[in-house]
């Protein structure tokens, strides 16, 4: 059995890799992030290039490829800590595309390819993109969702922790939206969750990969503070969560379209696994950093801002073991 990428999986993710780190290194990143929180030109060139739409059917104008594919281009794009909306795009879509008339959803994905971001949140909460949106996934809190025109929403703009990420307070006006078919709006929310964890796994990586780095060439006391046991273990340990992370984002975003059946407990897997793991390695990497790692000079603290609004978006860690624990339940009652 293959648990590798197979070749074309391989040459995307070599490929997102080298054009993330030459359009988008971290002083490109700290610049958006400190001004609009979007980089225009690397927006446009992945618009051009089909990233939002990597997993759209081809007869809505996608480059339909499965959601390994996707997750691939996510992770990358979290390893990048990329300031577009990509990934938020990509997840309405893949909403959009599950839940709305085909008609509808093509009015979407061409918005997406003209380089007008489409967004996706919880009604009530901040959400990520909703100023730039031309349409935005509303997710209420008993599993619906509406397609709201943003011409037909008050958005109001919220700080947050990771201003490389811009978001929203939307309102939807009386009346306003297009309900989203119900129950494959719960799948398409599941598909964007997993795109969402593919994030968080890029985030945590690059974060170990810093860190890693910093610890070989720090000295104290003649030696690299990485030979100090407390740090190789710190070290480890933010490996061992990063792996797994990817394990359980890996088998979901192959189970999304081989074994669909499976797709909200691997789902709910995935999110909540990449959600803890970044968190914590985040964390980690700035107490590695030591001192440095607090000051605005350190590179490291956008990925630890990135982790904290991507591991709640789509829900948290939290949420997602509560949804998986009634999934389990519910299969051993039947079992009986």
């Amino acid at each position: 059995m293959r648990f590798g990428f197979s070749d074309d999986q391989q040459e995307i993710k070599d490929t997102a890799r080298a054009l993330l780190a030459e359009r988008s290194p971290m002083a490109a990143v700290r610049a958006a992030s400190e001004g609009t929180g979007i980089d225009p030109a690397l927006w446009a060139e992945l618009v051009e290039l089909g990233w939002p739409a990597i997993a759209v059917p081809e007869d809505l104008g996608g480059q339909g490829l499965g959601l390994v594919e996707l997750a691939v281009v996510c992770e990358e794009l979290g390893y990048a800590c990329a300031a577009v909306p990509a990934v938020q795009s990509a997840a309405a879509l893949e909403v959009v595309c599950a839940a709305a008339a085909p008609d509808v959803a093509q009015v979407v994905v061409d918005a997406v390819g003209r380089g007008v971001p489409a967004a996706i949140g919880t009604e009530g909460v901040a959400v990520a993109g909703a100023e730039a949106a031309d349409w935005i996934v509303l997710l209420d809190a008993v599993g619906g969702a509406r397609l709201v025109d943003r011409a037909e929403a008050a958005v109001e703009p919220v700080e947050t922790i990771d201003p490389g990420r811009p978001a929203g307070l939307v309102t939807a006006h009386a009346g306003s939206g297009l309900p989203l078919a119900e129950p494959v709006v719960s799948r398409g929310v599941q598909r964007a969750a997993i795109a969402v964890a593919a994030e968080l796994v890029g985030v945590a990586q690059r974060a170990l990969d810093m860190t890693v780095a910093y610890v070989k060439e720090r000295e104290q006391f003649g030696r690299p503070v990485g030979s100090f046991q407390a740090v190789s273990h710190r070290c480890a340990n933010m490996l061992l969560l990063v792996e797994g992370a990817r394990s359980a984002l890996y088998y979901a975003a192959w189970a999304a379209d081989a074994e669909p059946e499976r797709l909200a407990e691997v789902s709910a897997l995935a999110k909540a696994t990449a959600s803890d793991a970044a968190r914590q390695v985040t964390g980690d990497a700035i107490q590695a950093h030591g001192g440095i790692g607090f000051t605005w000079e350190a590179d490291v603290h956008w990925l630890y801002k990135r982790a904290q609004t991507s591991a709640v978006w789509l829900g948290g860690a939290g949420a997602h073991r509560a949804a998986l624990a009634a999934i389990l339940r519910e299969r051993a009652a039947g079992a009986v």
